[in-house]
């Protein structure tokens, strides 16, 4: 790519030597977390009471009066909660804690009269009051679906704390209970209910408050995450829109993957002159942008400087997946930031593009194999579609998507057929069958993004399962070939992660460092496609081009990575809707068409 620094390690820029958040905030949080587990394990297990350690945790915010079971595992559970938003300077997170340690020592001094426990209270209240200033950090975007996350985790927490809770008394239990009776006994304690089991003494209470209040926190924190201000995830907005396709009506053609950035389940910020933006989303506290920013190069500093305020004000862990070298060299020279070779980029010139010669050999065969069979292919733009065959090409990659979920952020449009995006080009492979099916004699797809005004940008493949092997490769060379007259000088293909390893690991005269490093990313090839997608790019003899991830700090990597994966839909901690009802909402015929990238999008 054009004016790119030449940076071949592994390793750009300069590691992060700039002032760094104070640790104050993270000691706080670790402290409440430590005071929720204590404060759990007074409330469960009674030999805990008599051991040295109950007389700590007896002054523990928490542990009050004759209701120290329940109340221990109420605050603990909600200690627990606390400590997370703490860590990320959240300032809700320490409203919340200035309200709960006075209100603990109150309750120590009231029912206890114990002057150590109003002393604890303080302690962990002194530094949350001189460094104030350092929980500053605004709410993330959050949604409904919150309140449903929370009732699923906290009440199977709530289950299996419970059966904990109902099973640490064997001595006073009455008979033996079954498995199937003290789960039962668990969910009627849930409720306020006396269930089947039966204890001695005072036991039978110490459960059925301890059960009670499990209970009644998941019920108040579902209400209160249901029923407070809802502040959705930013999406982009149609001005934000048509702002970022000016700049890539001027600049496209710096990066392939500009386009991807005009997908509408993104944020942007901009450059105080408006010249350039940077798209990203926020993923399990991660704001992950993709790709290099938009824009004139010499605006590019504004951008960065704007979406890391927006990191620290909401006190996001920044990250950049798939960046350019030059990208990568504007990034870590603005920021601090370090970045670290992700893998590589084919970019197919289609000057170059032959299926001559022994190296094309296979791809040759394979085409003409096809051809044989009766395929033929079409390559078109978008707009040049009527709307009825747009609309079974919309269907048919619904349809053939490979998983349930929906994947794509960083190499992924999340559409097909837009108004907008008529420059789109669609590669579609027809055999006439005896008895065609639902979508006629439609049978592979490849949707490609325009880079520049001479290039394109691969988006997704779909094929009918039922139809020969090789459609992906009929279709890429079909592009190829159609390339010139639709004005298309360059295409990129598929990310190829760990590339360099992977080409230098199976060379000879590779050490064993390298060949270890090889075999184990072969072994991950089986569940995310590293090796097969780095052979399928070579069959087409590209040029490689280097892709960076941009990150803080070296421990930030793999919640970056597990961010990553979220992001491009390899894990799903959501609960989404069962197919037929997602099939027949008007949102997912709007947007969800196509975000599947699966050979793409491997980060």
């Amino acid at each position: 790519m054009s004016g790119q620094v030449p940076v071949r390690s592994h390793r750009v820029g300069r590691l992060f030597h700039g002032p760094r958040p104070e640790a104050v905030p993270s000691l706080v949080g670790r402290a409440c977390a430590l005071v929720g587990l204590l404060d759990i394990a007074a409330g469960v297990f009674p030999r805990f009471r008599h051991s040295r350690m109950h007389t700590l945790a007896e002054v523990l915010p928490g542990a009050l009066g004759p209701f120290a079971a329940a109340l221990s595992l109420s605050a603990g559970v909600l200690l627990l909660l606390l400590a997370h938003g703490l860590k990320r300077h959240k300032r809700r997170a320490w409203r919340a804690a200035v309200v709960l340690l006075p209100a603990g020592a109150v309750a120590q001094f009231t029912y206890r009269h114990s002057l150590v426990g109003v002393l604890i209270s303080l302690a962990l209240l002194a530094p949350l009051l001189r460094h104030r200033d350092q929980f500053v950090a605004l709410p993330d975007p959050r949604s409904r679906w919150r309140a449903l996350a929370n009732f699923v985790l906290m009440g199977a927490g709530s289950l299996v704390l419970g059966l904990l809770i109902v099973s640490v008394h064997p001595g006073r239990m009455v008979g033996d209970p079954s498995l199937a009776d003290r789960i039962t006994h668990v969910l009627y304690g849930l409720f306020g209910f006396e269930g089947p089991v039966d204890y001695q003494g005072n036991t039978s209470w110490t459960v059925a408050f301890s059960l009670g209040a499990l209970g009644l926190l998941t019920a108040v924190t579902t209400i209160y995450l249901a029923f407070r201000p809802e502040h959705p995830a930013a999406r982009l907005t149609q001005e934000d829109e048509a702002r970022l396709r000016a700049l890539l009506d001027k600049h496209g053609g710096r990066d392939s993957l500009g386009h991807f950035a005009l997908r509408r389940d993104k944020a942007v910020v901009f450059s105080p002159s408006g010249k350039a933006a940077v798209t990203y989303r926020v993923v399990s506290g991660v704001m992950l942008a993709s790709g290099d920013p938009i824009g004139d190069v010499e605006a590019w500093p504004g951008a960065i400087e704007r979406f890391m305020d927006e990191a620290t004000a909401h006190s996001w862990t920044p990250a950049v997946m798939g960046c350019s070298e030059t990208g990568g060299e504007v990034w870590t020279r603005e920021t601090g930031l370090d970045a670290l070779e992700l893998g590589d980029e084919a970019v197919v010139d289609v000057a170059d593009f032959s299926l001559a010669g022994r190296a094309m050999r296979n791809v040759r065969q394979m085409v003409k194999r096809i051809e044989r069979a009766g395929y033929e292919t079409r390559v078109r733009r978008v707009g040049d579609l009527g709307e009825a065959e747009l609309e079974r090409v919309r269907r048919a990659a619904e349809d053939w998507r490979g998983t349930d979920t929906e994947r794509g952020f960083s190499m992924a449009l999340g559409r097909i057929g837009d108004p907008a995006d008529g420059d789109c080009l669609i590669a579609t492979a027809h055999k006439a069958d005896d008895q065609p099916g639902p979508y006629g004699d439609l049978k592979a797809i490849l949707h490609f993004v325009p880079w520049g005004t001479d290039g394109a940008s691969l988006d997704l493949m779909r094929r009918d399962r039922s139809a020969d092997p090789g459609m992906n490769e009929l279709l890429i060379v079909a592009a190829l070939q159609a390339a010139p007259r639709l004005g298309i000088t360059r295409v990129s293909l598929n990310f190829a992660m760990f590339r360099a390893a992977l080409a230098r690991g199976e060379k000879i005269g590779a050490g064993p460092v390298l060949r270890a490093w090889r075999g184990l990313l072969v072994f991950l090839s089986r569940w995310f496609q590293i090796e097969s997608l780095y052979k399928f790019n070579a069959k087409f003899r590209p040029r490689w081009e280097p892709r960076f991830v941009v990150y803080r700090a070296s421990g930030d990597l793999p919640r970056i990575g597990f961010a990553a994966m979220q992001a491009e839909g390899f894990v799903n901690l959501a609960l989404p809707l069962p197919r037929f009802l997602r099939n027949h909402t008007p949102q997912a015929h709007a947007c969800a068409h196509g975000a599947e990238r699966s050979v793409r999008a491997a980060i």
